[in-house]
């Protein structure tokens, strides 16, 4: 399986897409904060036009309270321009306090000084732009805002016969100012390691599943990430072997999907009280392994898929290869004693003074001993079957060929096979070994088929989406009873008296040595079995 590997994030993409998201973020605050802005000038204006004899803003110089808070909205307007620009940021953020600073500070004078209270929207402005600013110049602003209110005091104090009294409350309105904005500082620089921190977990979170990705796509078995709601959140290409493709979609309800393994995890959530993890087999060749992802099932599932046909090939795979071992040293053994007696066996037959009795019994030993001689050669053949020496050629002219021989070694009617020929490929086979296999096939065949003109077909067709060549080898016999097929492909079974049992078996094992598969094909009469091998592409 190849997989494309995607780097891991690193901590300097990480810091990169951190700024770039802090640079979003601080002028998406800026833009509220004009929309402040411009709603308080609003208010301002709608106040003083609406219930400026009532209220005591603009009681000393009502025309300036007016035209300063229509000024003011005419700037709140003018800087959602600047903003959209992303004109620099810190001297723009800065230009707009000191602006906020003059224009309260001169509202406050119209308003009849400190008295008015409107120096309280200047803590609005300096906690605004101590968190905007993360923790920037916000001191500073503080420090504005409080000479603003006491210059402006003492004005009043000086022109206008105010109180020295209510310099305590501009003391208290600096002092506010201040702690305001020390308050914004230090929420600032939180702010800003949470978000560092808040991007280095980001990149973790990234590279783990990333790395998770891979490990799952890599898996031998299929793997399927299901929510509690039953849909498919994750899965990897062995799923999807196993289940049928999904083309990439994720989001896909399992009852669509998989309806029999829709049904067993429903059943496995509902049972709470059972052991965390649960194996269920929904199919016959399919194994389904369970594991809650959170505490409670009701979160959902990473459902692994096993292919029991390929764990039972592995574990047939491992006790053949023993058993071909051993048998592969006993038919080693076997072969010079065989020879032996078969040899004396001839010479007997040649003895003059022999009688009928002694010739018939010679006949019976020598008729043994070539069984068990083609049973030593079959076992021996199974040894050699994964050694191919895969060779380019026409399927079409091979088989007309071994037909032809066919018949003349078995002394057959060529008019017994009907070839079929839907298409010419090239085949990727060693063909001495497709000799092998459809020579199985077809001495089969001729056993068990009605011996009639076309009863045994021989069909070649190919699938260009798969780019593989279909054999098929058919007869019009009885065909293979239900409860046999599944062990037609074992080794020394067999239905036919004097068989070694290890035609088939063997013809399958040098189907896989070519990369090729020896199946059987469920038909309503006689027995079908197709040889699925792969197309050489060659102009013709």
């Amino acid at each position: 399986m190849s997989i494309a590997v995607e780097p891991l994030v690193t901590p300097a993409v990480g810091a990169r897409r951190a700024l770039a998201s802090e640079a979003e973020s601080i002028w998406r605050s800026l833009f509220y904060f004009n929309v402040y802005r411009l709603v308080g000038a609003g208010l301002l204006l709608l106040v003083a036009t609406m219930w400026g004899s009532s209220l005591p803003f603009g009681s000393r110089d009502y025309t300036l309270f007016v035209w300063l808070t229509g000024w003011y909205c005419v700037f709140s307007l003018a800087c959602f321009a600047l903003i959209r620009i992303r004109w620099r940021f810190d001297l723009q953020l800065s230009f707009q306090v000191a602006v906020d600073i003059a224009a309260i500070a001169l509202l406050t004078y119209a308003s009849n000084g400190i008295s008015s209270g409107l120096g309280l929207l200047l803590l609005t402005t300096l906690a605004a732009a101590g968190l905007i600013a993360r923790g920037r110049l916000t001191l500073f602003y503080a420090a504005l805002a409080s000479i603003a209110v006491l210059l402006e005091h003492t004005y009043d104090v000086l022109n206008f016969d105010a109180s020295i009294g209510q310099f305590a409350q501009a003391g208290l309105f600096s002092a506010a100012y201040f702690a305001t904005a020390w308050l914004a500082h230090t929420l600032a620089k939180y702010a800003v390691a949470s978000q560092e921190l808040a991007a280095q977990r980001e990149v973790d979170l990234e590279n783990m599943a990333q790395v998770s990705e891979h490990v799952i796509q890599d898996m031998q078995d299929g793997v399927l990430v299901v929510d509690g709601q039953g849909v498919i959140r994750q899965f990897n290409t062995r799923a999807e072997r196993i289940l049928g493709p999904l083309w990439g979609r994720r989001d896909v309800p399992l009852t669509q999907y998989a309806p029999a393994l829709a049904r067993r995890f429903e059943a496995w959530r509902e049972e709470d009280d059972r052991e965390p993890s649960a194996d269920l087999s929904f199919h016959r060749a399919v194994g389904a392994r369970l594991v809650p992802v959170g505490r409670r099932r009701s979160a959902g599932a990473v459902i692994f898929l096993e292919d029991l046909t390929r764990i039972q090939a592995e574990a047939r795979q491992m006790k053949l290869a023993a058993i071909g071992r051993l048998t592969a040293n006993i038919a080693h053994e076997i072969r010079n004693p065989l020879s032996a007696i078969s040899h004396a066996a001839e010479l007997l037959q040649e003895e003059p003074t022999t009688d009928d009795t002694a010739k018939r019994l010679i006949t019976i030993i020598q008729d043994n001993t070539q069984r068990l001689d083609r049973m030593v050669n079959d076992v021996l053949r199974v040894r050699r079957a994964d050694i191919s020496h895969r060779e380019s050629f026409k399927v079409v002219d091979y088989l007309k060929t071994f037909v032809e021989q066919f018949c003349q070694i078995q002394k057959l009617d060529p008019q017994l096979f009907e070839l079929r020929l839907y298409a010419d490929p090239y085949v990727l086979f060693d063909r001495s070994h497709l000799n092998q296999v459809m020579w199985n096939l077809c001495r089969n065949a001729a056993r068990h088929c009605r011996g009639e003109k076309g009863s045994i077909r021989v069909i070649v067709d190919t699938d260009e989406r798969h780019a593989t060549v279909k054999l098929d080898v058919i007869d019009d016999g009885p065909g293979v009873p239900p409860e046999l097929r599944s062990q037609l492909f074992e080794p020394f079974f067999t239905t036919a008296t004097g068989g070694t049992g290890l035609g088939l078996y063997i013809a399958r094992e040098v189907c896989d040595a070519n990369s090729a598969r020896l199946d059987y094909i469920e038909t309503d009469s006689g027995a079908q079995f197709t040889v699925f091998c792969r197309a050489d592409k060659k102009d013709k």
